[in-house]
Protein backbone atom coordinates (compact mmCIF):
# COMPACT_ATOMS: atom_id res chain seq x y z
CA UNK A 1 0.00 0.00 0.00
CA UNK A 2 0.79 3.53 -0.96
CA UNK A 3 1.09 5.72 2.37
CA UNK A 4 1.68 9.23 2.35
CA UNK A 5 2.50 11.66 5.47
CA UNK A 6 1.85 14.89 4.94
CA UNK A 7 3.42 17.00 8.37
CA UNK A 8 3.94 20.02 9.51
CA UNK A 9 5.20 21.61 12.81
CA UNK A 10 3.27 19.75 15.15
CA UNK A 11 5.00 16.51 14.88
CA UNK A 12 8.47 18.44 15.28
CA UNK A 13 7.07 20.57 18.57
CA UNK A 14 7.15 16.96 19.96
CA UNK A 15 10.52 16.94 19.69
CA UNK A 16 11.31 20.20 20.95
CA UNK A 17 11.53 22.18 17.99
CA UNK A 18 9.69 25.45 18.55
CA UNK A 19 6.97 27.35 15.80
CA UNK A 20 7.29 31.03 15.16
CA UNK A 21 3.41 30.69 16.04
CA UNK A 22 3.96 29.86 19.56
CA UNK A 23 6.80 32.65 19.52
CA UNK A 24 8.53 30.47 21.55
CA UNK A 25 12.52 29.52 22.59
CA UNK A 26 14.33 30.76 19.76
CA UNK A 27 11.33 32.47 17.91
CA UNK A 28 10.91 34.54 20.97
CA UNK A 29 14.28 37.13 19.84
CA UNK A 30 13.41 37.30 16.65
CA UNK A 31 10.95 38.91 14.28
CA UNK A 32 10.14 36.53 11.33
CA UNK A 33 9.29 39.33 9.20
CA UNK A 34 13.14 40.03 9.16
CA UNK A 35 14.95 36.79 9.75
CA UNK A 36 12.66 34.50 7.29
CA UNK A 37 11.85 37.14 4.56
CA UNK A 38 13.14 37.35 1.13
CA UNK A 39 12.61 41.11 1.27
CA UNK A 40 15.15 41.73 4.34
CA UNK A 41 18.01 39.68 2.66
CA UNK A 42 19.95 42.81 1.42
CA UNK A 43 19.37 45.12 4.14
CA UNK A 44 19.85 41.69 7.20
CA UNK A 45 21.82 39.61 5.41
CA UNK A 46 24.15 38.21 8.66
CA UNK A 47 21.19 39.10 11.21
CA UNK A 48 19.01 36.05 8.86
CA UNK A 49 22.02 33.82 8.53
CA UNK A 50 22.70 34.37 12.70
CA UNK A 51 19.11 33.39 13.03
CA UNK A 52 19.60 29.96 10.27
CA UNK A 53 22.82 28.79 12.42
CA UNK A 54 21.22 29.06 15.53
CA UNK A 55 17.94 27.29 14.61
CA UNK A 56 20.07 24.94 12.81
CA UNK A 57 22.62 24.32 16.36
CA UNK A 58 19.24 24.03 17.49
CA UNK A 59 17.36 21.23 15.54
CA UNK A 60 20.96 19.42 15.87
CA UNK A 61 20.45 19.22 19.76
CA UNK A 62 17.11 17.20 19.15
CA UNK A 63 16.12 13.81 18.42
CA UNK A 64 13.16 12.11 16.40
CA UNK A 65 10.22 10.85 18.36
CA UNK A 66 8.11 7.72 18.59
CA UNK A 67 6.06 9.44 15.60
CA UNK A 68 8.67 10.32 13.21
CA UNK A 69 10.16 6.34 13.96
CA UNK A 70 6.63 4.98 14.08
CA UNK A 71 6.52 6.49 10.02
CA UNK A 72 9.86 5.21 9.37
CA UNK A 73 9.28 1.72 10.63
CA UNK A 74 6.20 1.27 8.46
CA UNK A 75 8.51 1.32 5.38
CA UNK A 76 8.69 -2.86 6.11
CA UNK A 77 5.89 -3.63 5.04
CA UNK A 78 4.29 -0.43 2.51
CA UNK A 79 5.74 1.91 0.11
CA UNK A 80 5.65 5.42 2.52
CA UNK A 81 6.18 9.14 1.15
CA UNK A 82 6.38 11.60 3.76
CA UNK A 83 5.29 15.08 2.08
CA UNK A 84 6.30 17.88 4.93
CA UNK A 85 6.22 21.57 5.34
CA UNK A 86 9.19 21.08 8.21
CA UNK A 87 12.85 22.25 7.33
CA UNK A 88 14.30 19.97 9.63
CA UNK A 89 16.25 16.57 9.39
CA UNK A 90 13.98 14.51 12.00
CA UNK A 91 12.64 12.75 9.10
CA UNK A 92 15.76 11.37 7.50
CA UNK A 93 17.19 10.70 10.94
CA UNK A 94 14.41 8.53 12.23
CA UNK A 95 15.35 6.49 9.08
CA UNK A 96 12.79 7.56 6.49
CA UNK A 97 14.06 6.79 3.34
CA UNK A 98 11.43 9.42 0.54
CA UNK A 99 11.17 12.76 2.52
CA UNK A 100 10.21 15.71 0.32
CA UNK A 101 10.57 19.29 1.96
CA UNK A 102 7.55 21.12 0.40
CA UNK A 103 9.32 24.69 2.43
CA UNK A 104 13.10 23.14 1.93
CA UNK A 105 15.90 21.88 4.20
CA UNK A 106 18.03 23.72 6.93
CA UNK A 107 20.80 21.08 6.48
CA UNK A 108 21.05 22.94 2.57
CA UNK A 109 22.61 25.76 1.26
CA UNK A 110 22.07 27.25 -1.97
CA UNK A 111 23.64 29.89 -4.62
CA UNK A 112 22.13 32.88 -4.76
CA UNK A 113 22.90 33.60 -8.13
CA UNK A 114 21.27 29.62 -9.22
CA UNK A 115 19.04 27.92 -7.10
CA UNK A 116 19.74 24.77 -8.79
CA UNK A 117 22.97 24.90 -7.04
CA UNK A 118 22.42 23.22 -3.33
CA UNK A 119 25.15 22.01 -1.19
CA UNK A 120 24.73 20.35 2.13
CA UNK A 121 25.16 22.52 5.19
CA UNK A 122 25.49 21.17 8.72
CA UNK A 123 27.56 24.09 10.05
CA UNK A 124 27.11 27.45 10.17
CA UNK A 125 26.42 29.48 7.24
CA UNK A 126 28.35 33.02 7.16
CA UNK A 127 29.01 35.84 4.75
CA UNK A 128 31.76 35.37 2.16
CA UNK A 129 30.62 31.62 2.36
CA UNK A 130 30.21 30.79 -2.01
CA UNK A 131 28.89 28.67 -4.03
CA UNK A 132 31.07 27.27 -7.09
CA UNK A 133 30.11 30.73 -9.24
CA UNK A 134 31.39 32.69 -6.40
CA UNK A 135 28.14 34.04 -5.32
CA UNK A 136 26.79 34.20 -1.47
CA UNK A 137 25.26 30.67 -0.37
CA UNK A 138 21.77 31.06 1.69
CA UNK A 139 19.82 28.60 3.72
CA UNK A 140 18.17 26.35 1.12
CA UNK A 141 14.45 27.02 2.97
CA UNK A 142 11.25 28.77 1.29
CA UNK A 143 11.26 32.62 3.04
CA UNK A 144 8.14 34.56 2.93
CA UNK A 145 7.48 36.31 -0.10
CA UNK A 146 9.23 33.14 -2.38
CA UNK A 147 7.58 30.60 -4.23
CA UNK A 148 7.77 27.10 -3.46
CA UNK A 149 10.31 25.27 -5.84
CA UNK A 150 7.86 23.91 -8.51
CA UNK A 151 10.21 20.93 -9.19
CA UNK A 152 9.61 19.80 -5.64
CA UNK A 153 5.63 20.33 -6.00
CA UNK A 154 5.32 18.62 -9.15
CA UNK A 155 7.20 15.38 -7.29
CA UNK A 156 4.81 15.97 -4.44
CA UNK A 157 2.09 16.59 -6.22
CA UNK A 158 2.55 13.12 -8.34
CA UNK A 159 2.99 11.28 -5.12
CA UNK A 160 -0.55 12.78 -4.00
CA UNK A 161 -2.66 11.47 -7.20
CA UNK A 162 -1.20 7.93 -6.86
CA UNK A 163 -1.88 6.96 -2.80
CA UNK A 164 -4.08 4.92 -0.99
CA UNK A 165 -3.32 5.94 2.36
CA UNK A 166 -2.96 9.91 3.25
CA UNK A 167 -2.18 10.31 6.83
CA UNK A 168 -2.26 14.09 7.98
CA UNK A 169 -0.22 14.85 10.74
CA UNK A 170 0.44 17.63 12.82
CA UNK A 171 -0.43 20.31 10.31
CA UNK A 172 -3.45 22.73 10.77
CA UNK A 173 -3.21 23.24 7.05
CA UNK A 174 -2.94 27.06 7.15
CA UNK A 175 0.37 27.72 4.73
CA UNK A 176 -0.73 28.07 1.33
CA UNK A 177 -0.28 26.69 -0.91
CA UNK A 178 0.64 23.85 0.75
CA UNK A 179 -2.49 23.13 2.09
CA UNK A 180 -4.13 22.83 -1.20
CA UNK A 181 -2.23 19.43 -1.70
CA UNK A 182 -4.68 17.35 -0.18
CA UNK A 183 -7.40 18.02 -2.24
CA UNK A 184 -5.20 15.74 -4.97
CA UNK A 185 -6.00 12.37 -3.90
CA UNK A 186 -7.89 10.58 -5.70
CA UNK A 187 -11.80 9.26 -3.99
CA UNK A 188 -11.14 6.61 -3.16
CA UNK A 189 -7.99 7.42 -1.14
CA UNK A 190 -8.58 6.77 2.43
CA UNK A 191 -7.25 10.03 4.65
CA UNK A 192 -6.71 9.96 8.34
CA UNK A 193 -6.22 14.06 9.79
CA UNK A 194 -4.31 13.69 13.30
CA UNK A 195 -5.06 16.99 15.02
CA UNK A 196 -6.22 18.03 18.60
CA UNK A 197 -8.27 20.78 16.93
CA UNK A 198 -9.10 19.09 13.32
CA UNK A 199 -9.49 21.15 10.37
CA UNK A 200 -13.37 22.02 9.42
CA UNK A 201 -12.83 20.88 6.14
CA UNK A 202 -11.76 17.20 6.96
CA UNK A 203 -14.48 16.95 9.60
CA UNK A 204 -17.78 14.22 7.95
CA UNK A 205 -15.18 14.06 4.55
CA UNK A 206 -15.69 11.14 2.93
CA UNK A 207 -13.64 8.33 3.51
CA UNK A 208 -11.99 10.54 6.04
CA UNK A 209 -11.11 9.40 9.79
CA UNK A 210 -10.10 12.05 12.18
CA UNK A 211 -8.22 11.03 15.64
CA UNK A 212 -8.04 14.33 17.70
CA UNK A 213 -4.75 13.95 18.93
CA UNK A 214 -1.29 14.83 18.88
CA UNK A 215 1.48 13.16 16.85
CA UNK A 216 2.83 11.05 19.43
CA UNK A 217 -0.39 10.68 21.33
CA UNK A 218 -2.13 8.91 18.52
CA UNK A 219 0.49 5.96 17.58
CA UNK A 220 -1.54 3.32 19.01
CA UNK A 221 -4.61 4.11 17.04
CA UNK A 222 -3.13 4.79 13.95
CA UNK A 223 -1.21 1.19 14.37
CA UNK A 224 -4.62 -0.38 14.13
CA UNK A 225 -5.79 1.83 11.29
CA UNK A 226 -3.22 1.18 9.28
CA UNK A 227 -2.79 -2.87 8.68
Amino acid sequence: MKVIFFTGSGISDESGIPTFRDRSALWEDYDPEIVASIASWKTHRAEMLHFHNEFRRLVQEKIPNLAHHFIADLQENHEVIVITQNVDDLHERAGSRNVIHLHGNLFEARSTLNPNLIYPCHGDLNIGDKCDKESQLRPNVVWFGEYLNEKVVREAENHMRSCELLVIIGTSLAVEPANEMPNLVHDDCRIIVVDPNPPAEFINRHNTTIIESTAVGSLEELKVRIS
